[in-house]
């Protein structure tokens, strides 16, 4: 049967139908298994660092001291609260957003049209296609009218493509030889829209076996990019933990053997043990990335991967496509030109002073377009002369559309015949391309080529350019065609996709940041590149995506190590151009809505989609979604992961220092036959400041003043370099030798014993203080550092001066620390000990400060 008979059948049948949706499936794209609240549980307790903060509790069970394991667990759970809640949200937000672009189909079956899901339409079916119609499957146009449509998602192209129904049978297979994007074509694919006219389509293929289905597919086989970040904090956790083992072991054997105190050597080693446990680095990384993930919410950014934020932070290449994600995806009037060549340019951002020249040409627009457009275009049109007009003493509610004249493959231009209030003769008005007005309007050859110029210098822009003429007609009899009026040509309506807001600012600040934005677009060269330039990117060459076709590997990553606008983009080719710059070395965050940017989404380092107007493949193979589509938000998000990055690594500098003084307080006793003064309380009540500094006074230090003017670290920066280590090793040092010095002397001048204990420990808690203050910047002053707000630091320095007033002077606090009772002039001297380590190494940080940059 031909497709014109099929046309006027009446469609499958019921029963046929049902068979083919057993034969082939339901028309949709398989969902990955659904991660639901106890599926989030399991993947975030198999984190390894999670992990090892809950063993940690379970070691300090093992030990007898409940208080400290109670606290370890406790903060492994809160850490597993904020990011189950935070996760399992995300998960919600996103299953809302994949109902509410669940589309539904007009068929026609048994002769009658009826509405179905979407997911039920089979191969064979005959749809019926309408303005704002959601195409659910990919088919053939049997019969279509005036028809166009948006490819966007599919291919890039911000501008509706023209369709046309098949003159002739195609053979068998004939879809597999076509792709979106084109003008008349008599293909439409699925997720694609109608925004002008209509049709009928015979339905060729559904679910993986549509464009969209194999691109879906082609998810598979690639694998998101494993946490650096996690991978490096789990090695250096190892050896803090093998260090620690034997050291403590050590210090047992040591302290046996010279003292003959086994026992006491026992409780020596478990300190020294408590004292190295490196269960901190859990709890920071834990808390650091699930708070972090809360913070970018409040931007509107969800993080389907907490620990994404973070290796954004490093992204030394950021890909972005252009419609909808640079663009508004919503067309808008960018200049008007009149034949003599007088133009009016237009900013997208604010309604600017039209010209009374230049009321006929917009208002004719308008009247050449439909009254209520579906089209972006005509919207646009009806959108300016609404904003930048005076009202028309023609109200629209008071003029008649007599006729309408469609585009038609052999003129591309579309009229429509009105009867206006207070005039006899009828008013014509159309629109279409430039070459088909100047055919209407039966221009000389020195007309043509000024509006050839015209056009051309209109389209080096990239705008899409309409021609505008009008005609009046004094007969009721209309002409057959539109060639019958006698038009005079009003001139040309420049049209553009324009930037989002603060694009061009978020540009620059990524350019600051040492971050290469390119395009990757499936738009025309000349359009690509005017959007590039107004964005501020850095424009040499623009390389299409046939040029991509012919490139081998080699060649392919020699083009992207260079170029910043890729046009004409196919969506295996968007993912080549991703897997090239990571071959490179380039750490790739890489931006999208469309279904053609899911796969490169998941092969590059961070994907990022769009929330509001993305679809559900790119949202799934992202690991971050912006749920307000606007890229000013990535420039957030990279900043937010640059801001985390620091204050991971001020926090793990912090823990190095600290635990270099408690460790050695814990070992001196046992070498030099001292009276201990670190036992399991005093470790466990210091464990009590460093894990709330760590986790919360850190994580709530604001960025560095230079975090967006430095470029990204090197792919392969540690998180601990020995720059660092050196660092902190020197603070521990430095504070271990002044508290050891102190402890010393006063046994020496003949202080009780445990007065000496209460005078050492409380210097060890002054000089954590003083190691807090110059680990919370790298670069800012002491001063700057100490007046810059963090009320987190507040609380639990208050926290801290309140609980050690009641070890030192409550009685039975003081018996359970084994501390005397310390004299006023005891406490200032332990003040002065703090100032001095403070002063020292606030003199030594700008000597440091350059190295540990990465």
């Amino acid at each position: 049967m031909s497709k014109e008979e099929r046309a006027g059948s009446a469609g499958l049948s019921e029963a046929e139908a049902r068979l083919r949706l057993q034969q082939d499936g339901y028309n949709e794209l398989p969902r990955p298994e659904r991660r639901t609240p106890l599926r989030i549980v399991l993947e975030v307790v198999r984190e390894p660092m999670l992990a090892l903060l809950l063993c940690g509790g379970l070691v300090y069970l093992l030990l007898g001291d409940l208080r400290e394991a109670l606290l370890l667990l406790a903060f492994g759970a809160i850490s597993v609260v904020i990011t189950i809640v935070q996760e399992t949200r995300t998960e919600r937000v996103l299953e809302a957003l994949r109902e509410l672009t669940s589309p539904r189909a007009l068929v026609v079956r048994d002769g009658q049209r009826r509405r179905i899901a979407g997911r039920d339409v089979v191969r064979g079916d005959l749809l019926v296609l309408a303005e704002g119609d959601r195409i659910p499957a990919d088919a053939m146009l049997v019969s279509a009218r005036d028809l166009a449509v948006d490819e966007s998602l599919l291919t890039g192209e911000s501008v509706p493509v023209r369709k046309q129904a098949i003159k002739t049978p195609a053979p068998d297979g004939a879809l597999a030889e076509h792709r979106p994007g084109g003008d008349d074509q008599p293909f439409v694919y699925s997720a694609s829209l109608v925004v002008r006219g209509e049709g009928l389509a015979e339905v060729e293929a559904t679910g993986l076996r549509s464009e969209i289905g194999k691109i879906g597919l082609s998810l598979h086989g690639l694998q998101s990019e494993p946490p650096r970040l996690q991978q490096q904090t789990a090695r250096l956790v190892r050896l803090c933990f093998l260090g620690g083992a034997v050291i403590s072991l050590a210090a047992v054997l040591l302290y046996g053997t010279l003292r003959g105190d086994w026992l006491q050597a026992l409780l020596g080693g478990i300190a020294i043990g408590m004292s190295m446990l490196p269960e901190e680095f859990a709890v920071v990384l834990t808390v650091f990335m699930a708070m972090g993930a809360w913070r970018i919410s409040k931007a509107r950014v969800l993080t389907r991967r907490a620990a994404a934020i973070e290796v954004l932070g490093s992204a030394t290449v950021l890909c972005t496509d252009k419609t909808g994600t640079l663009t508004q995806n919503r067309m808008s009037v960018a200049e008007l030109r009149l034949p003599g060549g007088t133009s009016l340019r237009l900013a997208a951002s604010q309604a600017a002073a039209v010209g009374a020249e230049f009321f006929t040409l917009a208002r004719c627009s308008v009247l050449a377009s439909s009254p209520e457009p579906f089209d972006p275009m005509e919207k646009a049109l009806h959108t300016f002369v609404q904003a930048s007009l005076p009202k028309d003493e023609d109200a629209e509610g008071a003029r008649t559309l007599i006729r309408t004249y469609g585009l038609r493959p052999e003129l591309l231009a579309m009229t429509q015949v009105w009867r206006l209030p207070h005039h006899e003769e009828l008013f014509v008005s159309a629109k279409g391309a430039p070459e088909a007005i100047a055919r209407l309007c039966k221009l000389d050859d020195a007309e043509q080529a000024a509006m050839r110029e015209s056009v051309a210098d209109m389209a080096k822009n990239g705008l899409r350019v309409l021609g505008v003429a009008a005609a009046t007609c004094h007969s009721e009899s209309l002409p057959a065609s539109q060639d019958g009026f006698s038009f005079r040509f009003l001139g040309l309506v420049g049209l553009a996709d324009p930037l989002r807001p603060h694009v061009s600012e978020a540009v620059a600040e990524c350019r600051s940041a040492g971050i290469r934005v390119v395009m990757i677009t499936g738009d025309y060269p000349a359009t690509a590149m005017a959007i590039a330039g107004q964005a501020g990117l850095d424009v040499n060459e623009v390389v299409t995506g046939e040029q991509i076709k012919l490139a081998d590997d080699n060649e392919l990553e020699a083009l992207v190590g260079n170029v910043n606008v890729f046009a004409r983009v196919l969506p295996e080719q968007k993912l080549r151009i991703v897997q090239a710059m990571k071959r490179n070395g380039e750490i790739v965050a890489m931006t999208g809505d469309g279904v053609n940017d899911a796969p490169s989404l998941k092969a590059a380092h961070i994907g990022i989609a769009m929330g509001g107007r993305g679809t559900d493949v790119a949202r799934e193979a992202s690991s971050i979604v912006l749920l307000d589509d606007d890229f000013a938000s990535i420039v957030a998000s990279i900043r937010l992961g640059r801001r985390i990055y620091d204050n991971l690594r001020k926090a793990m500098a912090f823990i190095f220092a600290v635990h270099v003084p408690i460790a050695g307080l814990a070992l001196l006793p046992l070498v030099f036959g001292l009276p201990l003064i670190l036992g399991p309380v005093h470790i466990a009540f210091l464990e009590l400041i460093i894990d709330p500094v760590c986790s919360l006074v850190f994580e709530a230090e604001r960025e560095e003043r230079d975090v967006m003017t430095r470029p990204p670290r090197r792919a392969d920066a540690e998180l601990f370099s020995w720059a660092l280590v050196g660092w902190s090793i020197l603070q521990g040092v430095m504070a271990f030798a002044l508290i050891a010095a102190i402890f010393v002397v006063a046994l020496r001048s003949g202080m009780p014993p445990d007065e000496v204990r209460a005078l050492a420990f409380v210097a060890l808690v002054i000089c954590i203080v003083a190691l807090v203050l110059v680990n919370r910047s790298f670069s800012a002053s002491f001063l700057s550092a100490f007046f810059r707000p963090n009320l987190a630091l507040l609380w639990i320095f208050l926290s801290i001066a309140l609980v050690l007033a009641a070890a030192l002077f409550w009685p039975p606090a003081s018996s359970l620390f084994r501390f005397g009772q310390l004299h006023p002039d005891d406490l200032m001297f332990t003040l002065g000990a703090g100032l001095l380590v403070l002063t020292v190494l606030e003199l030594l940080k700008p000597i440091w400060a350059r190295r540990l940059r990465f």
